[in-house]
């Protein structure tokens, strides 16, 4: 059951002309995954179209990989006393004429972001997911690789991560850190949460 704010959000349709513009041509969608209290804040980008015919954060590919870099089963992901997702927009922004993703609109933040991160509360730890996610609630800006290579300046509380799309496979591979390093220390972290 949705409290006061998701339900807010949900309603929201304030980007209808803006996404109606868009190749997808699509109505606005909100996606609030969020509870009061949780341990784990995921703050992603913005949903993808999967999440937007689906209705859940994170149903897709992208989300199966997060998944196994945190470790947590589908079904503790999507326990919303457990986890709760806060993106940089709540509404799948669309893709451009030449089939690429749009950016998350910058009024989806400045509407909801404060409000909801409110709501949640301080998390034991934080994943910030993704470039656009990284220099909204880091204010973070420059390389990825050279952002999440410095990870351990910011965990064990916020681990910073690179979308988990298979767009990124060329840079996981580069990067055999990543999973050799960090995952194992996120794993670790959040089975002290979790166990």
């Amino acid at each position: 059951m949705d409290d006061d704010l998701t339900a807010e959000i949900r309603k929201c349709r304030q980007c209808a002309d803006r996404f109606a513009a868009t190749a997808t041509q699509h109505y606005p969608r909100p996606v609030p995954w969020f509870r009061r209290g949780t341990p784990i804040m995921v703050a992603g980008q913005a949903p993808g179209m999967r999440v937007h015919k689906e209705g859940k954060p994170f149903w897709d590919r992208s989300g199966d990989r997060l998944r196994e870099w945190m470790g947590i089963s589908r079904d503790q992901f999507y326990d919303r006393d457990l986890v709760s997702v806060l993106p940089t927009a709540f509404c799948f922004p669309g893709y451009d004429a030449k089939g690429a993703d749009l950016p998350p609109p910058p009024i989806c933040w400045d509407t909801w972001h404060d409000r909801a991160l409110a709501e949640i509360g301080k998390p034991k730890i934080a994943l910030i997911v993704g470039t656009y996610a990284i220099r909204q609630h880091l204010g973070l800006k420059g390389s990825l690789t050279d952002i999440v290579a410095d990870w351990r300046d910011y965990a064990p509380e916020v681990f910073v991560l690179p979308h988990p799309s298979w767009r990124n496979n060329a840079w996981l591979k580069k990067n055999a850190w990543f999973a050799g390093d960090l995952v194992p220390a996120l794993q670790q972290r959040i089975a002290t949460i979790t166990g």
